[in-house]
């Protein structure tokens, strides 16, 4: 993922946010058939393996391996289709999607001579990836950042005749904001700027996006949908599994402790002990959330550059069977984030453009099935999200 620098200078004024403005919702209702995906971290390999990958799917290069969207119960659903996605984006640095998509088929993210059968696709993407911010030295306020943010989407919604846009965020993990802390953090700006531009938004990382109280009352009234926080990939989805299986058997747990060796953006970025502990948050809160408690141990993360975009996550559970046996379970999760997140990306996108199409608006927990962090009112347990999920792809079809 790419990573974002971090600002100078102050709030013009601190706390305040402005409200959506419907003179900027983008394109006229119903006149256009097309969606906008708006990545945040443009260039890095979460959005390039998902610019790809859709192209790939959408000429028929590649099966839709991955995307629970492209599966029986979400047929008729009225998602948009994958063809009619119009990638763009925020990024902060200048690499081409063509050449990152370079790199990653070279590492073996992506199939070998993909990047030259979908050039073209990537060069167009690429022609609509606008400059991120703020990077060192910016001295404009919050207010002025994300106004150039929010015009930025409005542009290309009506440039491309959008029928809406959904903005994602899949940039690198930020630190968490000091509670004293002046300025609203990048993720929060991105995240206001979609409001402003009456976009869908989802945030696939741990970092803060809308869960700012200087948001709050501005999330309550823009009337549109989102979703979650710090996307479900790995790790944190074998623990979704995992943990309620020791509850369900009532095996009492003593310990749950893990290690992550990564590469890439994303391990350089949680080399950062502040960033890291943001990501390891949400690890601990799917177990927290299922046994009531979170058990002792600990996640690590280290960061690997020899490994590239792979991961190694190990896990060392130590429980207690009947008339205290103590037992050990451990397990090893060999992947690579990009392309186990992308397909995830593509799902969100889709589905929070027919949510926003169905006129559905706030918060949406049925979404929980992609987040370590979801919306409330959702189960930590991926088998009762999936079965929400499904029902929510009912709803979408009962109003198609």
């Amino acid at each position: 993922m790419t990573a974002h620098a971090d600002r100078e200078g102050r709030i013009d004024a601190p706390g305040r946010i402005d409200a959506p403005r419907p003179s900027e919702a983008p394109g006229p209702a119903g006149t256009a058939s097309r969606t906008g995906v708006w990545f945040i971290g443009a260039r890095g390999s979460v959005a390039t393996t998902a610019t790809a990958g859709c192209a790939a799917i959408a000429a028929g290069l590649h099966p839709p391996t991955g995307m629970v969207t492209e599966t029986p119960p979400f047929a008729d659903s009225g998602l948009p289709a994958l063809t009619s996605l119009v990638f763009g984006g925020h990024d902060t640095l200048d690499c081409p999607l063509s050449k990152r998509a370079e790199v990653l088929a070279d590492g073996g993210v992506l199939p070998h001579g993909l990047p030259s059968a979908v050039r073209a696709e990537l060069d167009t993407a690429d022609a609509e990836i606008r400059p991120g911010g703020p990077l060192p030295g910016d001295t404009r306020s919050d207010q002025e950042l994300i106004a150039a943010f929010a015009a930025d989407l409005t542009d290309f919604a009506h440039r491309h005749d959008l029928a809406r846009t959904v903005v994602v965020n899949v940039a690198s993990t930020e630190p968490a904001p000091a509670p004293d802390d002046p300025r609203l953090p990048a993720s929060s700006l991105y995240a206001a700027a979609a409001l402003r531009a009456g976009c869908a938004y989802a945030n696939f990382t741990p970092s803060t996006g809308l869960r700012t109280p200087a948001l709050t009352d501005i999330v309550a009234l823009s009337g549109l949908p989102h979703a979650g926080r710090d996307g479900k990939t790995g790790q944190t989805l074998l623990r979704s599994v995992l943990a309620p299986m020791f509850l369900q058997r009532a095996l009492a747990v003593r310990a749950w402790s893990g290690s992550n060796l990564l590469g890439g953006g994303d391990g350089a970025a949680l080399a950062d002990p502040a960033a890291a502990a943001a990501k390891n948050a949400g690890k601990e809160r799917v177990l927290a959330d299922t046994f009531g408690t979170a058990p002792e141990g600990d996640v690590h993360i280290d960061d690997v550059p020899a490994m590239g975009e792979w991961k190694t996550a190990w896990d060392h559970i130590a429980f207690d069977g009947f008339l205290g046996s103590r037992m050990i379970l451990q397990t090893i999760w060999q992947g690579c984030d990009s392309a186990l997140a992308a397909p995830l990306v593509l799902d969100l996108a889709r589905l929070l453009a027919r949510a926003h199409e169905a006129g559905i608006s706030g918060p949406l927990p049925e979404l929980g099935f992609y987040f370590k962090d979801p919306d409330g009112g959702t189960s930590a347990a991926l088998a009762e999200q999936y079965a929400t999920l499904l029902s929510f792809a009912e709803r979408l079809r009962a109003q198609a």
